[in-house]
């Protein structure tokens, strides 16, 4: 398992970032996610489709509070998604 995440409304990333720092939680800045070569834009516009931040439990987990910003549609899928086994037929 890389991490956690968990949805939070797209009106309240900031205000989760600044609560987990005003707590003493060490976080990242908002990362916008898009298509772009790195993943990461500089600052959000259309092609944005998650916001998130990152940040450790006190076990060292990685979680992550992430706002989708669009919804997704078949043109944004390039790969079949990973399945988890069905227990019953393993």
């Amino acid at each position: 398992m890389n991490h956690v995440a968990f949805s939070v409304p797209p009106e309240r990333i900031d205000e989760y970032r600044d609560r987990l720092r005003a707590a003493g939680v060490d976080c990242t800045d908002v990362a916008d996610h898009d298509d772009s070569e790195w993943g990461i834009a500089a600052e959000p516009h259309p092609g944005v489709f998650i916001r998130s931040i990152y940040f450790q439990d006190p076990d060292g987990i990685l979680l992550e509070f992430a706002c989708w910003t669009r919804q997704l549609g078949p043109g944004d899928v390039h790969h079949r998604p990973a399945r988890a086994v069905d227990a019953a037929t393993a």
